[in-house]
């Protein structure tokens, strides 16, 4: 407001001063108020001392050949033994949402790996910091420090934001130290992008950089709308294209961080699909439609309590619209168990309601020296989110067992086996039985795809 406020101001000085010319009169009369500049300057005073600087130390696994795991190669080839872990530093940025208990929130991937946590304020005081709770799936992470003298931010509201809105973002880049860019939201709802497991962002061209993770995303009345997140670039670096966490999708996944530690959702137990015109077409529906169609009823689950059925069009969540399968995803994945949910549902076109009280999630186990020899020292889990399947996740890995010399690890997701997609763990198990000598699999691993031949 300030912002909009001084440009006003500026062309009123602007016209005083044609008028004070055309009077003869001199220019230098003009009150002195009527002749300041617009800046950001009140704005960044007021927000700065609530986003912080995050450091971190720790250690996470090295990825090995598989080779280097067998004796035998080693010691023909004199190879010497590597480590199985690395040291690593990094930075990223934080905002204080609670001086009174000294809470910050920050991305996950900015602490996810951290051994020790030092944070730095604005006024330069160094502070440890010590992890509250993570969330992988939204990239939330709230960090506690000691509350003294801190500044928390005011919380704004990320639904009330407009493309073409005016934002500002505070950060870290490349560690250089607080840095402030200014641009406008270029868009809103970005999904679909890979980057998180749920995913509703807001982007803007403000500059973020790598460093900038977990800063501030303000409106200029200096409230937080976003977390900044991820860019797209071809460099590393900002090319206009930047992505934050709206405030109000994580003010819910911080609240139960600080309640639980951990995010309880709740279980829908449906996949789900766009709602494409050919599927509007195939089903008889004339005009235009929005929603998420739902391809499984898990047996025993809420959607079939409810009396969800497969076919059925999902096409809101209380009274807010459902756009399509990443719509539905994200809210039925923000909300907690034994939430109830109304769902407004397009059966053979005709509209009706259902209630669903959401469940615990629960993720399906399985040991993989029961699919396979060569999955000894593998127990696998089911990937994705809890209405859509996506892939096998390793839960676990045993050191020296016959997986675990191939390559795997903890944390990988199998997407395929034998250049076949899976979907989940059933799909997963049939494919692998399949197989009676070897096994191809691709795995997706911290950002990246490889392929592991097992034997």
């Amino acid at each position: 407001m300030r912002f909009a406020i001084a440009i006003v101001a500026a062309a009123f000085a602007l016209n005083v001063a044609v008028s004070a010319q055309e009077a003869g009169t001199s220019v230098s009369s003009a009150p002195a108020q009527l002749r300041e500049l617009p800046s950001l300057a009140p704005l960044v005073k007021k927000v700065t001392p609530s986003v912080v600087n995050i450091a971190i130390r720790g250690r996470i696994a090295q990825a090995q050949n598989p080779l280097l795991n067998d004796p035998f190669f080693r010691r023909f080839f004199n190879v010497p033994d590597q480590p199985a872990e690395r040291e690593i530093q990094a930075a990223g940025s934080g905002v204080i949402v609670d001086a009174a208990k000294g809470l910050i929130v920050t991305n996950n991937h900015v602490v996810e790996h951290a051994d020790q946590i030092t944070v730095t304020l604005s006024d330069g005081r160094q502070l440890d910091g010590e992890p509250v709770g993570t969330d992988p799936e939204t990239d939330i992470a709230i960090v506690r420090v000691p509350a003294e003298n801190l500044t928390a931010i005011t919380l704004g509201n990320s639904d009330e934001l407009q493309v073409g809105d005016y934002v500002v973002a505070v950060g870290n880049p490349f560690g250089i130290g607080q840095t402030i860019t200014q641009g406008i939201v270029s868009a809103l709802r970005r999904t679909g992008l890979g980057i998180e497991g749920y995913e509703d962002f807001i982007q803007t061209d403000a500059s973020i950089n790598p460093g900038n993770s977990g800063g501030a995303l303000v409106n200029l009345r200096g409230e937080l709308v976003g977390i900044n997140t991820a860019i797209i670039g071809p460099s590393g670096g900002n090319v206009g294209i930047g992505f934050a966490i709206p405030i109000n999708m994580a003010r819910d996944v911080m609240d139960q961080l600080v309640e639980f530690k951990e995010v309880r959702r709740g279980q829908l137990g449906v996949m789900i699909q766009d709602l494409t015109q050919d599927i509007a077409k195939a089903m008889g529906l004339s005009g235009s439609h929005t929603g998420a169609v739902v391809s499984r009823v898990e047996p025993g689950s809420a959607a079939e309590g409810a009396g969800l059925k497969a076919g059925d069009i999902i096409t809101a969540i209380g009274k807010v619209l459902v756009r399509n399968s990443s719509d539905l995803r994200n809210k039925i994945g923000l909300l907690r168990v034994g939430d109830a949910v109304d769902l407004t549902v397009l059966r053979n076109g005709k509209e009706m309601s259902l209630r669903a009280t959401l469940a615990k999630r629960v993720t399906p186990r399985l040991q993989g020296e029961d699919v396979s020899p060569m999955l000894d020292g593998v127990v696998l889990g089911q990937a994705g989110s809890n209405v859509e399947a996506s892939g096998v996740e390793i839960i676990s890995v045993k050191a020296g067992s016959r997986a675990a010399d191939a390559g795997l690890r903890k944390g990988d997701v199998i997407v395929s086996v034998n250049q076949e997609l899976v979907t989940g763990i059933d799909d997963f198990s049939a494919k692998v039985k399949q197989s009676s000598k070897q096994i191809l699999i691709n795995v997706l691993r911290n950002g990246s795809a490889l392929f592991i031949l097992l034997e």
